[in-house]
Order: structure tokens, then C-alpha cells, then sequence
């Protein structure tokens, strides 16, 4: 498997004047570990305060999450205190047990809690019934161990500060939460930025059905701009200053939902996205997506993902 870890160190002349605010507080070090395509090129960022580590998102399945704790281990003997759920998606909750096992306090919003059991089913009935788990491997439903509401402080014994924010609008999924870390001017925002990228446009999973909503994720990107002078690290591409991930994130799902519009409007049955064949509908969908944006990386999630979207164009 393959797997990279990027370190983020922060000199203390780095500092912003969020980060000044808050004197003695320790400045630590943001780590990056990301997946191969089996976890769907996953990033979980973990913050070694050097106290405690809080792992965010906790990968798609359990050998992924031990992947990552082993990563964990070879950069600090910090124990890992907290695993923070961005968003009821699966290659950010399947690998939560591993983590718990490892000693971590899983936390996530009460919008997310409620969420992942019906996201697990069908993502399980999904992946079962295209051969790529049997009904024992598929990782069990992951559990929280503390929700909130709408913000937490997480209480950290290193004297550091992380706030968690629950979104107004949903994102790529069904509700968002955010991580703000000011003593590095870190803001986590997973899957709601893929900056050079392309986006999974599935939707958020609701009621059984996908729900993709690309005005109010473009609206939860406006949202960001209560935290100015931050750096984002989305759940995939390459850490981005606030206001160019904004934008260059809004700007990409106004273009990629007119290329999907388009070719949608080209096709003269609409039967044929639920037919045998919609599999080469959802690779030329890509195809298009790939000479638009032939700067972003990881076209394959839109063959995977695009379908939620065309269907909510259908109807």
C-alpha cells in the first residue's frame, strides 16, 4: 500500500496575530497521512501538540486506520487522545475502532452521529454488491464516543486550542463540521475542498438516496470566511490559502455542473444512467471533466461519485 506522510513544522515567527492571542500555548506540528485509491486518496490530518495527538477523519477502512496509527507512531510518542469526524462519509469514519482501540475519544456532531448509521448501510449494501467486500470484511458501523451540537473546544491537557464548528449548509455530504486550529492558522474543512482536485459529486446520503446540493456546498464555502488569514486542508488535493480554496472551489462547481448538465442534456434517454451501460456514461463524464480541468488530479471520483448529481439533474 501506498502512503505518504507530509509534515507541517511551524516556526514560531510563523505565527499569526490569532495565533499570538494566544501566549503560551503550544504551537505544535500538523502531519498529513493519505491513502492509495483503496481509501479513495484520503487525507487524515493529525496535530501533535506535543502533549496529545487529535487525529481528523479516521479512514476508510481499519488496515487504513492502522496504517495511519503506525504513521502516527513514527513521528511522536504523543498518545492519541481524539479522532474528529468531519463528515458522515466513509473513508472518514470506517476506520474509527482502530483509534479507539489505540486509546482516541471519537467526537463528531450530533448532525454526523445521526447520519453515519444510514450512510453506513448503504455504502455497505453498495460495496458488498459489487464485489469489493464480502459481508464479514466490510469494516462494522462505526460509534462515537461524545457529540456536540453546534461548536466544542475539545479540552486538550496540552493547554492548546481546536474549535469545532458544525456548518450552516451541508457540503459534500449531509452536514459539515470544521476544525480551527489558530496557533497554525489550520483549518480543517475535509471534503469540502479538494484544491487541485477533483470533487466527489455524489451527495450527501439522505433517506436512502444521495442528495448532492452544490449551491449550498458553494454557500458552506462562503462560510469559511469567518476564519481569515487561515490555511485550508481539504479532505484531498493540496493545502490552499482561505480565499484561493474558496474560490477556486466555488468556481469548479459552477463549471463541473454545467459539463455534467451538458452531457446529461445530450443524452436522449434518460434511462440509460440506470441502465447496464451507465458505467461508460459515468467515464465519459470523467473524460469531459479531465480536458476541462486537466490541472486537477483524481478524475477516477468523478466516475464514481457523478451519479448522484445526474440523477438530481434528471429530476
Amino acid at each position: 500500500m501506498h502512503r505518504f506522510a507530509a509534515i507541517v513544522s511551524v516556526a514560531l515567527t510563523a505565527l499569526s496575530p490569532t495565533a499570538c492571542d494566544a501566549p503560551g500555548e503550544p504551537v505544535g506540528e500538523l502531519y498529513t497521512f493519505t491513502s492509495d485509491a483503496s481509501g479513495f486518496d484520503t487525507h487524515s490530518f493529525y496535530y501533535d501538540t506535543g502533549s496529545e495527538v487529535i487525529v481528523f477523519d479516521a479512514q476508510f477502512t481499519h488496515p487504513l486506520a492502522e496504517a495511519l496509527i503506525e504513521d502516527i507512531r513514527g513521528n511522536t510518542d504523543s498518545p492519541i487522545r481524539w479522532v474528529v469526524i468531519t463528515h458522515p462519509n466513509p473513508d472518514k469514519f470506517n476506520g474509527a475502532a482502530p483509534l479507539q482501540a489505540a486509546g482516541a475519544t471519537v467526537v463528531a456532531s450530533e448532525a454526523t452521529t445521526a447520519a453515519i448509521p444510514g450512510v453506513h448501510a448503504y455504502k455497505r449494501a453498495y460495496f458488498i454488491g459489487a464485489g469489493a467486500f464480502t459481508e464479514d470484511s466490510y469494516p462494522p458501523q462505526a460509534s462515537v464516543d461524545r457529540t456536540f451540537t453546534d461548536e466544542l473546544r475539545l479540552p486538550l491537557a496540552s493547554g492548546a486550542t481546536i474549535d469545532l464548528k458544525v456548518l450552516r449548509h451541508a457540503g459534500v455530504a449531509s452536514t459539515q463540521t470544521v476544525a480551527h486550529i489558530p496557533a497554525i492558522d489550520a483549518l480543517i474543512v475535509g471534503d469540502l475542498v479538494h484544491h487541485g482536485a477533483h470533487a466527489w459529486l455524489e451527495g450527501g446520503l439522505v433517506d436512502g438516496a444521495p442528495r448532492p446540493d452544490l449551491d449550498a456546498w458553494a454557500a458552506a464555502l462562503d462560510e469559511l470566511r469567518a476564519w481569515p488569514g487561515t490555511t485550508v486542508h481539504g479532505g484531498r488535493g493540496e493545502p490552499a490559502p482561505l480565499e484561493l480554496a474558496i474560490t477556486a472551489q466555488q468556481d469548479y462547481l459552477v463549471r463541473i455542473e454545467q459539463i455534467v448538465a451538458d452531457y446529461v442534456a445530450g443524452v436522449a434517454d434518460p434511462a440509460a444512467f440506470t441502465g447496464p451501460d451507465a458505467a461508460t456514461h459515468w467515464a465519459a463524464i470523467a473524460g469531459a471533466a479531465r480536458a476541462a480541468f486537466p490541472e486537477r488530479t483524481l478524475d477516477y471520483l468523478i466516475s464514481y461519485g457523478v451519479y448522484g448529481l445526474v440523477l438530481s439533474l434528471l429530476e
